[in-house]
């Protein structure tokens, strides 16, 4: 899919995130806001075709998601900041306010340990394939 197609299916959704992190007209949630994006983001990962793209839209996606995020959020913002906050005291204390299941948590820590340490998380993976 070209990016401006990626771009324009995907508006409403980012577009949705932002009503929903909303607390006035003028502001928004940034913790809300970081639990959505990386719920999104996770979920379009592991299946991507289930969104209607494919596995090698993720990279554009990925820059229009990011630049999106940084536009909302402010610069500097972007897909890995919301999940070094989910990985953070204050991104699990906003999953427990946002009365988050727990495998939806598991699911948001799981991507948080690919994305922040993929080395460390291919580590912990080979020995649970190995001990498991």
């Amino acid at each position: 899919m070209k990016p401006e197609d990626l771009a324009i299916a995907f508006e409403s959704v980012l577009d949705d995130i932002v009503a929903r992190s909303a607390v006035t007209d003028a502001f928004i949630n940034r913790d809300t806001y970081r639990l959505y994006i990386a719920t999104l983001w996770s979920n379009v990962v592991l299946n991507p075709r289930e969104v209607g793209i494919e596995e090698g839209d993720l990279e554009a996606l990925h820059e229009i998601v990011n630049d999106r995020v940084e536009a909302d959020l402010g610069q500097g913002s972007d897909i890995t900041e919301c999940f070094r906050f989910i990985n953070s005291k204050a991104g699990e204390l906003a999953m427990q306010q946002a009365s988050l299941t727990q495998t939806h948590k598991e699911l948001l820590l799981y991507f948080s340990s690919m994305i922040l340490d993929p080395e460390g998380h291919k580590r912990w993976m080979d020995d649970v394939v190995d001990n498991g």
